[in-house]
């Protein structure tokens, strides 16, 4: 068959033996030539990933003004400019402008994530064509190719591997695994996990050791890099919780607006006769002073401050909805390597012929001590040999920075028994002058062990082997006892290694023999037989302790966490039970969720909280059954493989240290520390940030619900009207500025990691709301119109009556801001009333403008303000007082009568 017309991307190629692939693809030993090189260019097209369906600056710009609220200030925007109120209109038109940038700017993440994993492809590549050694742009590889690669090199496509020499790849960004990956040239199961192709080098991952020959099967976008990059633009961004709200509740609000100005227009107009003209002005006036346009700016302005907060605790937010969105949060999807874990792989226990010691301490760090039941041990000489071998059969080295921290140059296995040496009390430097390496046999996957020959300077040679523990029982006859050497136990090794293995340790034996002064070279003949097994390592990267505390945390606020793994599931058990993750449950493999449908799959979850072996289109079909059963999903990962799960999950978390550029462009937030605790710290966060915008809601509605009574009731009643439409706006704009932004700056309430997260479907308003905007409405109009009728009747000037009038409701607004603070507590104490210097900043500048308003002349010319007696400003004080104290007996009887579930003492 013509190779030009075969799919290569559609054949299991990690279940072909090596010959097999090359004649599949019609290639040879000495590769393609030119001629055919330039045919399969032209049928494949070159190795590149397809660019971005990018929308234009100019669209991206125009979707920002999609929004039923912004319609609405828009169109207000357009009145009140037709009736000359051109700073209402210059404020309006402010905030949807801002409002739209801030948009525009923070949009087009899954362009920029579909970039970032084109720029994983390498530039360059070493082939074999025409029997020689070329090096050619990456772009021009095709299928049937033959690509040499060193340590060092990123692997530019898909290939099947011909020939190895201990050769490693780091999988972490493709698969997830955490620790370089051995390859060999045997073929693999058809269905084995992209983990487990170990026959497979795959494009934009990296070689860490080794030399290889592969032969190219896959390039551009039929690469498994590219099969990301088509998952990652099929997927589709959900809009967030508070999004979704904000939208119901903007035409909830529209609609309410519409009907109410209608009404008032037919009321004014057909029933007490006004003139159509003033009553129009009267109308829009109410009508704009009733739209909450500080809503969209005080989001902006809430959100923004939490970003910052957030970043002080090393989480950067590439979305402003994205840091409420975390406050929403029901369920967390992390990854475990480096996040949940420290990435630090650690000696955990070691097991001799005659003891099995458990080791103290976490990372590369040489710090705790030996253990053995339960009682600590000194580095006695059986560990000090032990500690011995395990440092001089090691290319690893650790060092000490500058801020103290243990750095690892080299594998983080051996960096874990470098670790193990200096807990002995060993000093590297020191052993290695002793007994200088003479020669080694690096570790390759064929024969699964390493070896190193070392002489003192008194003519004595020693040769330490590690490995495979069932590798080196074959090579050993003899173990280490406490009374000296002994014959192998070997049924004792395996119980041992079993035991290790069930609970997710990966394993290593270590083992040494004398060798002749005379030999200064080490060949596999050497190294057959003869050996005394010395010890079993059980080697675990361990949890983070700050991870298990905030896992226990997000339990308690109602969090579910589960873990999603790249690796084994006996490893992925065994943290996540040291983390209280998945204890008593089943764990899900990549394999098993292959056979779930969706509808078995969303019965299964529920029950599962670890799932290991996990392929991106498994990652990204758990988020979506997550979210089907109504959970909001939050989702870390540091992979390109991560990237379209993070695109689609409710918020997408990626690593900042070890996360590839695609993980940080496709999601919202991005850990700097890589700690997985700073998660539940963005979480509260994002709670604090929806509260303080139900508390502006809670605010402003009232407020403005507040004029719009005054006027209504005085229409219903055939009363002069308390208020003119300027003083209606002048109202709404002074409020609005001042008084409103305060809230933004409130600092989280006490118990908010105790709630739990509130309903997905939950409105913006709800009953209890709803109640509370009326109850506050109702006592501002009834403090505002009772005194300005009570004035009338005493017959005080129409002018001065409405100027008491506008300052009744500007007081009954600084009182209830007070109020505000708690949407249940009571802000009678000391916190309460001065725990927001904002507010009383807030209440001081708004004070100042009525003073202004009350007093300057020129705002007395404009507005038809009187100057007020100190016993007529005494009345107004009272009435924000009798307002103040209606609204907190109403707090305290929902507390006393528990009528809400969040109306609890504790906050």
């Amino acid at each position: 068959m013509d190779p030009r017309h075969a799919a290569p991307a559609e054949t299991a190629w990690h279940a072909l033996e090596a010959q097999q692939a090359i004649e599949l693809l019609h290639s040879k030993h000495g590769g393609l030539d030119e001629p055919e090189a330039a045919a399969r260019l032209q049928q494949y097209g070159a190795n590149r990933l397809p660019p971005a369906k990018n929308r234009s600056p100019l669209r991206r710009l125009l979707q920002q003004f999609h929004n039923v609220l912004l319609y609405m200030m828009l169109a207000a925007s357009g009145v009140t400019a037709l009736l000359e109120h051109w700073v209402d209109t210059g404020v309006i038109l402010a905030v949807v402008l801002i409002n739209a940038l801030i948009g525009f700017i923070q949009e087009g993440k899954a362009e920029h994530a579909l970039e970032a994993i084109r720029d994983l492809l390498s530039l360059h590549a070493m082939v074999l064509r025409d029997g020689e050694r070329r090096e050619i742009p990456a772009e021009q590889l095709v299928p049937g190719d033959l690509v040499m690669l060193a340590s060092g090199d990123k692997v530019p496509a898909d290939l099947r591997l011909l020939r190895v020499k201990n050769f490693n790849v780091e999988e972490a960004a493709l698969t997830g695994e955490s620790l370089p990956v051995e390859k060999t040239i045997a073929h693999s199961t058809v269905d084995a996990l992209l983990g487990d192709r170990r026959c497979m080098a795959y494009s934009g991952t990296l070689v860490s050791s080794g030399q290889a020959l592969g032969l190219v099967v896959a390039t551009g976008s039929a690469t498994e890099l590219g099969h990301i990059g088509s998952l990652l633009q099929r997927v589709q961004t959900l809009s967030t919780p508070l999004l979704r709200q904000i939208g119901g509740f903007s035409r909830w609000l529209t609609l309410a607006l519409l009907i109410f100005a209608l009404v008032t227009f037919a009321l004014g107009t057909l029933w007490r006769g006004q003139d159509a003209g003033e009553m129009f002005m009267l109308v829009v006036a109410l009508t704009v002073a009733a739209i909450p346009e500080g809503l969209p700016a005080i989001m902006t302005v809430i959100l923004a401050l939490g970003v910052q907060r957030m970043a002080r605790q090393n989480a950067i937010v590439r979305r402003l909805p994205a840091v409420e969105t975390l406050g929403s949060v029901t369920l967390i999807c992390s990854d475990k390597t480096g996040t949940l874990t420290r990435n630090e792989m650690t000696v955990q226990r070691l097991i001799s012929a005659q003891r099995i010691v458990d080791v103290g301490g976490v990372g590369y760090a040489p710090e705790g001590g030996f253990h053995v039941d339960g009682s600590a041990v000194a580095a006695d000489q059986a560990l000090l040999e032990v500690g011995r071998a395990a440092l001089l059969c090691n290319d690893a080295r650790l060092q000490q920075d500058a801020d103290g921290h243990w750095l690892l140059h080299g594998d983080p296995t051996e960096g874990a028994l470098c670790t193990l040496a200096l807990k002995c009390g060993l000093d590297p430097l020191a052993e290695q002058t002793k007994l200088p390496r003479s020669d080694a046999i690096p570790f390759e996957s064929e024969h699964r062990f390493m070896a190193t020959l070392h002489h003192d300077h008194r003519g004595h040679g020693v040769i330490y082997l590690k490995g495979a523990p069932e590798r080196l029982l074959e090579m050993c006859s003899r173990q280490r006892g406490a009374a000296g050497d002994q014959p192998l136990n070997p049924d004792f090794w395996r119980r041992q290694a079993t035991d290790l293995a069930a609970h997710g340790l990966r394993l290593l034996a270590i083992a040494t023999r004398t060798a002749d002064a005379e030999q200064r070279s080490l060949s596999f003949a050497d190294v057959e037989h003869g050996f005394t097994l010395l010890a079993l390592f059980g080697i675990i990267d361990p949890p983070r302790e700050e991870a298990i505390t905030a896992v226990a945390e997000c339990r308690r606020a109602g969090i579910t966490v589960k873990m999603i793994t790249g690796d084994h599931v006996e490893t992925a058990r065994a943290i996540g039970a040291q983390l209280g993750i998945g204890i008593d449950r089943p764990a899900l493999t990549g394999a098993e969720i292959e056979l779930l449908d969706e509808r078995r799959m969303r019965e299964v979850l529920p029950n599962v909280e670890v799932f290991a072996r996990a392929s991106p289109e498994h990652k990204l079909r758990l988020v979506q059954a997550m979210q089907a059963s109504g959970e909001v999903v939050a989702m870390t990962g540091d992979g390109v493989n991560d990237a379209p799960a993070l695109k689609r999950a409710d918020v997408g978390v990626a690593m900042g240290r070890k996360g590839t550029e695609a993980a940080k462009e496709a999601a919202e937030v991005v850990l700097t520390d890589d700690n997985f605790a700073t998660i539940a710290g963005a979480v509260r966060e994002g709670r604090a940030i929806y509260d303080n915008l139900k508390k502006f809601i809670l605010f402003v509605l009232p407020t403005n619900g507040g004029e719009a009574l005054i006027v209504i009731a005085a229409i219903l009643f055939q009363l002069t009207l308390p208020l003119t439409p300027a003083q209606v706006l002048w109202i709404n704009m002074v409020t609005s500025i001042t008084l409103g932004l305060a809230l933004a700056f409130e600092p989280s309430e006490q118990g908010l990691m105790s709630r739990p997260p509130r309903a997905p479907g939950e409105a913006l308003l709800s009953g209890f709301f709803i109640w509370r905007v009326l109850l506050v409405s109702l006592l501002m109009m009834a403090a505002a119109l009772g005194l300005f009728l009570w004035e009338l009747q005493r017959g005080t000037p129409l002018e001065s009556a409405r100027t008491m009038a506008v300052n009744t409701v500007v007081m009954c607004e600084m009182f209830y801001l007070f109020s505000s603070r708690h949407i249940f507590a009571s802000v009678l104490s000391r916190e309460g009333l001065l725990g927001n210097p904002m507010v009383l900043l807030a209440i001081a500048a708004c004070f100042a403008l009525q003073l202004l308003y009350t007093y300057a002349p020129p705002l007395q010319q404009l507005f038809g303000s009187t100057a007020l007696a100190a016993y007529e400003w005494l009345r107004v004080l009272l009435a924000g007082v009798l307002l103040f104290s209606v609204a907190e007996l109403e707090k305290a009887l929902i507390r006393r009568f528990r009528l809400h579930p969040q109306a609890v003492d504790r906050h």
